[in-house]
């Protein structure tokens, strides 16, 4: 199992920041424009909920499934499965002035073509990739607090 956890303090509150995470529209404004998230029936967070995130290389189009299997206020945990599986887990944190907000994700690739790939090639593009949506996040928190 490989974890890349990352954090991002927000001059924003928790519920702003939650907001973010869970408002499709708001995500699609920090979310890699390379990845869309589809939800699978109508849109939503809540626990059991269901969406499709699609990376957007032609003809291919790798896709993740994946589940809210944890929610509570400032909460968000997707289980996402297809080339990886694992858990995508988004946290906000109040503090004194605004939010700390945690993503952590961890996950196993099962293919070891896949996996081997992706440590050529994609591991430190998706740790770069990962803190620049977090810094994008705190962007789009800060502009609508």
């Amino acid at each position: 199992m490989q974890v890349f956890e990352q954090s991002i303090e927000i001059n924003a509150t928790a519920t702003v920041v939650e907001r973010c995470i869970t408002d499709r529209t708001l995500m699609h404004r920090w979310l890699n424009p390379a990845l869309r998230c589809e939800p699978v029936g109508e849109w939503s967070t809540d626990l059991g909920s269901q969406t499709r995130f699609m990376i957007q290389i032609p003809i291919i189009k790798p896709t993740l499934k994946s589940t809210v299997v944890e929610r509570q206020p400032g909460l968000v945990v997707w289980e996402v499965k297809g080339f990886f599986e694992g858990r995508d887990r988004w946290e906000c944190q109040p503090l004194e002035r605004g939010t700390r907000l945690i993503n952590r994700f961890e996950f196993e690739i099962p293919n070891p073509l896949v996996s081997w790939g992706f440590k050529q090639f994609a591991e430190n593009w998706t740790k770069q990739d990962m803190q620049a949506q977090l810094r994008r996040l705190k962007r789009v928190a800060e502009e609508i607090q």
